[in-house]
């Protein structure tokens, strides 16, 4: 490739994941499924968690499936377009920012966890791995969804510094965004307030 088109490539791989994060699938799967849309019931979050509280394993899947392609497709393209690491992991940033202040939805989004997965897999697989299997772990043992995403997102930085140490400025800065969207989680956490699933 030539390095005078990088510069351009690289912004369109960062536009492109960004208008891809837009895309709320929790809506359309809900409409599909004929629920009630994910913004206007439970947590008012549209994701998988509380897709699932509306209609189930079925929806829910669906919506992380979806979600989390959102995340790897760009990173992917990322990569087969030979893009360093660190412009895969501003791509794969791009898409969660979509995800978080959606262009096509008034700048209102989910909390990311999903579409960090995706792109977590494409970049990084075996701390992305890793971070699943404590997340299934911490829903397993209490059953809520907000502490689960927290720990297993805090659990990045320290799993990508000993087996993927090029890859932790990307779970970083993942941990500080989604842990910043989980902020009214953490207060609810703290009271003993935060529901289950």
């Amino acid at each position: 490739m030539e390095t005078a088109s990088q510069p351009i490539l690289i912004v369109l791989l960062c536009f492109g994941a960004y208008l891809a994060g837009s895309v709320l699938f929790a809506i359309p799967v809900c409409r599909a499924w004929r629920l009630p849309d994910p913004r206007a019931q439970g947590s008012g979050n549209p994701g998988a968690t509380n897709v699932f509280r509306a209609g189930g394993w079925q929806p829910a899947l669906t919506t992380l499936a979806l979600d989390a392609l959102k995340g790897w497709l760009p990173v992917w393209l990322a990569n087969q377009a030979d893009m360093s690491i660190m412009v895969q992991a501003i791509v794969a940033l791009s898409a969660v920012t979509g995800h978080m202040i959606p262009i096509f939805f008034r700048f209102k989004g989910g909390k990311g966890v999903a579409t960090a997965l995706g792109a977590g897999l494409a970049l990084a697989p075996l701390t992305t791995l890793l971070m699943a299997a404590v997340w299934l772990v911490v829903i397993w043992r209490s059953r809520i969804s907000a502490l689960a995403s927290i720990i297993a997102i805090g659990s990045g930085p320290i799993i990508s510094a000993i087996l993927e140490p090029d890859t932790l400025p990307l779970f970083g800065l993942l941990t500080l965004l989604i842990v910043v969207r989980h902020r009214n989680n953490l207060i609810r956490l703290a009271q003993g307030r935060e529901t289950g699933l």
